[in-house]
């Protein structure tokens, strides 16, 4: 199964997971994603999920300045974003429990013939 197409459902909730408790710059937000199993997240894809997330009200942002490089850009999940991802665990819930009832369902098919009612 190409996990990237399940990847692109479900970006939005584990970005706002990510940074639910502790708040995280770009790429320590990939990281943590990456570290948390999912290795083929894409450093755009991450970024886009952000400047959404950003546009539509579930993050906030500030500037943290840096002595050794490029200052980097924080993201804080808000009172919008928390309600955002619980939508979004409840969703998943049901969708995996129904995912899962189907994928378990180890029950042999009954033979049918070809126009035969189903």
């Amino acid at each position: 199964m190409d996990s990237t197409q399940l990847l692109k459902g479900v970006l939005d909730a584990a970005v706002l997971a990510v940074v639910q408790h502790e708040d995280a710059y770009g790429y320590d937000i990939v990281r943590r994603l990456r570290d948390a199993g999912l290795g083929e997240v894409g450093d755009a894809s991450v970024y886009g999920t952000l400047r959404r997330l950003y546009t539509a009200g579930a993050l906030s942002s500030y500037v943290v300045p840096s002595e050794g490089g490029p200052h980097r850009k924080y993201y804080a999940i808000n009172a919008q974003g928390r309600e955002t991802l619980a939508t979004q665990r409840r969703d998943w819930s049901d969708f995996s429990t129904a995912m899962t009832r189907l994928l378990d369902d180890d029950r042999k098919p009954a033979l049918r013939t070809i126009g035969e009612g189903r």
